[in-house]
């Protein structure tokens, strides 16, 4: 995970960790969640959490809370947030990987299956698995995670990794975009020089001036214009795409192939009933 983004997320543990209920309850709820769990050197703010919680008046039941199994079934949501709070606290960890989130819960190996339960009551269903003995309840949807950390109660944090998110996601769209669009013109551009290069070898045998106006038009318009693609040679000619095509392909077949080597070039058809088309009357005279 890149350096931000490991302090990102260190800041939102620190943000999560900072938060102090003002119910009773709930301090209680997040005090059952955090549990006896040793508090690592690297995670100052959750040790101060600890403390802090520990030091509550013990009629308020802080002190037991740790060692007491959290009555999920009774509890209210708020209660819920925040047991879910403690647990990930102690628990959980997120990490963050070209944008895409995964967060993971690591317990024993009994206790992942009910968390997993609970979870997906709360309509945010996790993968569960045993890995190296221990309960690993997943989740690798960006959606899901971001509902569960706000749920929580992250705030600024989440919004800038959500942020993050989004910066990238863009980025690789534009730059899927752009890719696309370059190997598009590159097509265009091999096409074209290919044509070009067919036009000039018809012309310079005399077999250019052999073929039907529209074909004459289309190898005009490509040699004045060879960066156009097919639709704007087709909008410039006013003819459908698919004639300008035909006419290019039929250029193109002449050029491979020496004066009367090419029985049929693609298009012949329909270039043929040009062909047959009887010319207009002279104004004037009298049809029989």
């Amino acid at each position: 995970m890149p350096g931000a983004d490991r302090d990102l997320v260190a800041a939102l543990r620190t943000e999560l960790a900072s938060i102090e209920p003002s119910r009773p309850c709930d301090r209680a709820a997040e005090a059952a969640g955090l549990g006896m769990t040793a508090v690592r050197g690297d995670r100052p703010a959750l040790g101060r959490l600890m403390v802090r919680l520990l030091r509550e008046d013990d009629a308020q039941g802080i002190r037991g809370a740790t060692g007491r199994t959290f009555d999920w079934d009774h509890a209210a949501d708020h209660c819920r947030a925040a047991y879910l709070r403690g647990r990930f606290l102690v628990r959980g960890s997120l990490s963050v990987t070209a944008g895409r989130y995964h967060l993971e819960f690591v317990v024993p190996v009994d206790e992942a299956g009910v968390l997993a339960a609970r979870l997906a009551a709360a309509g945010l269903p996790a993968g569960v698995r045993v890995r190296r003995g221990r309960g690993v309840v997943t989740w690798k949807g960006g959606d899901t995670i971001g509902t569960f950390l706000r749920w929580i109660g992250a705030g600024p944090s989440l919004l800038e990794l959500e942020s993050r998110q989004v910066s990238r996601a863009f980025r690789g769209d534009l730059n899927r975009l752009l890719n696309a669009e370059s190997a598009n013109l590159d097509r265009i551009a091999t096409a074209a020089a290919r044509q070009v290069a067919a036009i000039a070898a018809l012309e310079a045998d005399g077999r250019l001036a052999d073929q039907p106006d529209a074909v004459r038009a289309v190898a005009a318009l490509r040699r004045r214009t060879p960066e156009a693609s097919l639709f704007e040679l087709a909008t410039e000619l006013a003819m459908p795409r698919g004639r300008v095509q035909r006419a290019l392909a039929r250029i193109e077949a002449l050029a491979l192939h020496p004066a009367g080597g090419l029985p049929d070039p693609p298009g012949g058809a329909e270039w043929h009933a040009d062909a047959r088309r009887p010319a207009p009357s002279p104004a004037g005279r009298a049809v029989a």
